[in-house]
C-alpha cells in the first residue's frame, strides 16, 4: 500500500474502531435487503477496511466492487447507535481506491468531460438538439427510451430527454422584479440546467411571485457531489473552489438551490472539503450560512405568499430523497408548501424517505439492482391513491419515472415548487372571477 494510503486509511483508525458492529445498519441500508450479505452494508464495510488498515488485505479490485455496493443514501450513520458516520468513511474507502487503482475507465472519462466545463456544455447542448434521433419521447410525460441499444444503458430504460436549450440560455442572468425583497443567487445545478428546465422556471416563477431577484450566475459548475462520492476529493475540492469563487463575486443575499445534493453540497461538502486550509473553510462558511434548499427558502426565509394561489387538484404524496432527508434534513418546509394549495390533497407514505435506488450515478452502473430497491418505493406509492408524487430530486424524479412507466402505473412525478408555481397560476386565472364576485357583493 502506498505511503499515500496509509496515511488516509490511518487517519480513520479510531472512526472505524468505533463500530461495534452492532448490526444496526442492516435493518435499514437498502444494498442489504436486496442481497443480505455483509460486504453489502456498512459493518462490513468497515471490517474490509480495517483489513486493509491491519495489512490482512489490499485495495484489489474485488475491494472496489464491494465500495461501490452503496447508494449513499446516509441511511447507516442515522441508525447508528455509536454516531460512525459511515457513509463518510466508505467515501474515503473510495478515495484511497482512486489513489491506489485510479478511477474507472467510464468514470474517467465523464469526469474529464465534466471538468472541461466549455465542452462538457457544448457536449449536453448538442444532445439536447440531436437527442430525439436516439430517444423517442414517450407520450403524456417527460421521458423517452432508447432508440436503439446505447454502451452502459439498459434498452429499457426510461430517461428524461435533455432540454434543446439549457435554462440558464432561456433566461437572462439576472431576473428582476419590481421592489424586490431579496436577491438571490439560484444555483441550478446541472439536472435543472440541461434537464429538468420546467423546475428551473418554475423556482423562478415562484420567487418572482414572492418579489424576488434573482441571479444565475453563468459560470457556475457542477456541485461535485458526483465526483465527490466517487472518490476524487481532489477534482470535487476544484469544483467546489470554482463555485465559491464564482457565487462570492455576486454577494447575494442566499443561495437558492432546488436539488437536495446540490444543496448539501453548499452547506456541509464544501467546509469540509477544506478543512485542512482555514481560509477557504472560512469563505465556505459564510456561503454555506446563506445557502437554502427552494422550499426552505420559502418557507423559512420568505414566508411565501398564499393569499393568492389557486386550486391544484390533485392528490400527492411526497419522496424524500436521501440527501433533503438525511443529509440537511429538510422535509418539513416541502410539506407545508403542499399542505398550502388549495384543492390539494396530501397523504403520507408508510416510508418516504426511504431510498427509491436513484443513488446518482449508482442507477447507471447497478441498473438491475436499483430497479429491484425502486420497486420498494412504488409499493410504498400505490398503497396511498395517490395521483402525484412530489419530490425534490432530479435523480429520483427520473427513476421513479422509470419504475412508473415501466410497471404501466400513470402516476406522475414533479418536483415541490412545480406544484406550488401551478397553484400561483391557477390564482390568477381566479383573479377575474374574485373581482366579478366581489364587484356584485358589494
Amino acid at each position: 500500500m502506498s505511503d499515500d494510503n496509509k496515511k488516509l486509511l490511518a487517519e480513520l483508525e479510531d472512526a472505524l474502531a468505533n463500530c461495534m458492529k452492532c448490526g444496526n445498519c442492516m435493518e435499514v441500508c437498502p444494498i442489504y435487503k436486496e442481497f443480505k450479505t455483509e460486504s453489502t452494508v456498512a459493518r462490513g464495510k468497515i471490517a474490509l477496511m480495517e483489513a486493509v488498515l491491519s495489512g490482512q488485505s489490499e485495495i484489489t479490485a474485488g475491494f472496489d466492487q464491494r465500495m461501490a455496493m452503496c447508494v449513499s443514501c446516509k441511511a447507516c450513520t442515522a441508525k447508528c447507535p455509536c454516531g460512525v458516520k459511515a457513509d463518510e468513511l466508505i467515501i474515503k474507502g473510495r478515495e484511497a481506491i482512486v489513489k491506489t487503482r485510479g478511477l474507472h475507465p467510464i468514470k474517467k472519462a465523464a469526469f474529464a468531460l465534466l471538468k472541461a466545463r466549455p465542452l462538457f456544455d457544448f457536449g449536453l447542448r448538442m444532445a439536447g438538439v440531436f437527442g430525439p434521433l436516439a430517444f423517442k419521447k414517450l407520450p403524456g410525460r417527460l421521458a423517452t427510451v432508447a432508440r436503439f441499444p446505447m454502451p452502459g444503458l439498459d434498452r429499457k430504460r426510461i430517461m428524461a430527454p435533455i432540454a434543446s436549450t439549457p435554462l440558464r440560455s432561456q433566461v437572462p442572468e439576472v431576473v428582476k422584479v419590481d421592489n424586490p425583497k431579496l436577491r438571490v443567487a439560484f444555483f441550478t445545478g446541472c439536472t435543472i440546467n440541461y434537464i429538468y428546465t420546467d423546475v428551473g422556471q418554475a423556482v423562478l416563477n415562484v420567487l418572482k411571485e414572492n418579489d424576488v431577484e434573482v441571479t444565475l450566475p453563468a459560470l457556475q459548475h457542477c456541485c461535485a457531489v458526483p465526483v465527490h462520492i466517487s472518490g476524487d476529493i481532489e477534482l470535487a475540492k476544484v469544483f467546489a473552489k470554482h463555485n465559491i469563487e464564482t457565487f462570492e463575486r455576486y454577494n447575494p443575499d442566499y443561495i437558492v438551490a432546488a436539488c437536495g445534493s446540490c444543496t448539501m453540497a453548499w452547506k456541509k461538502d464544501y467546509p469540509e472539503m477544506f478543512a485542512d486550509d482555514p481560509e477557504m473553510k472560512a469563505r465556505a462558511e459564510k456561503l454555506a450560512a446563506r445557502t437554502y434548499e427552494i422550499s426552505q427558502f420559502l418557507v423559512d426565509v420568505v414566508k411565501f405568499r398564499r393569499d393568492n394561489l389557486g386550486e391544484v387538484k390533485a392528490k400527492v404524496t411526497m419522496h424524500d430523497p436521501c440527501h433533503m432527508a438525511r443529509g440537511i434534513a429538510v422535509t418539513a418546509q416541502p410539506r407545508e408548501v403542499l399542505k398550502a394549495i388549495p384543492g390539494l390533497e396530501f397523504v403520507e407514505m408508510k416510508e418516504p424517505a426511504r431510498c427509491c435506488g436513484a443513488g446518482g450515478s449508482f442507477s447507471l452502473a447497478h441498473y438491475d439492482v436499483a430497479r429491484t430497491i425502486n420497486d420498494r418505493k412504488l409499493a410504498d406509492i400505490a398503497s396511498t391513491g395517490a395521483d402525484t408524487v412530489a419530490t425534490g430530486c432530479g435523480m429520483c424524479r427520473m427513476h421513479i419515472t422509470d419504475g412508473l412507466v415501466q410497471s404501466g402505473r400513470n402516476e406522475q412525478v414533479f418536483h415541490t415548487v412545480q406544484l406550488l408555481d401551478r397553484a400561483y397560476k391557477a390564482g390568477k386565472k381566479d383573479e377575474p372571477k374574485k373581482a366579478k364576485d366581489e364587484f356584485h357583493f358589494h
